[in-house]
């Protein structure tokens, strides 16, 4: 099944997240579909930026969200 679901970049102590389509089987930062946007939660405030459009096709193709993602996203 294919999710959507963040994946950790940066540095120890440094968080920030890429929103990325994947297989549910892969590990967390694993392989990648496509990657829709990102999230950086030390900015003030958060940062959030995805591309909406290859979001809802995605959905539309049946892709399932995150709860984290769901929360971010706020879809």
């Amino acid at each position: 099944m294919t999710v959507i679901r963040l994946t950790r970049m940066g540095r120890k102590k440094r968080p920030f997240y890429r929103i990325v389509v994947t297989d549910s089987r892969k590990r967390r930062d694993g392989g990648w579909i496509e990657s829709i946007g990102y999230y950086n939660p030390l900015t003030d405030p958060a940062t959030v930026k995805f591309d909406e459009e290859r979001l809802n096709y995605w959905l539309g193709v049946g892709a399932k969200m995150s709860d984290r993602v769901k929360k971010i996203t706020g879809k």
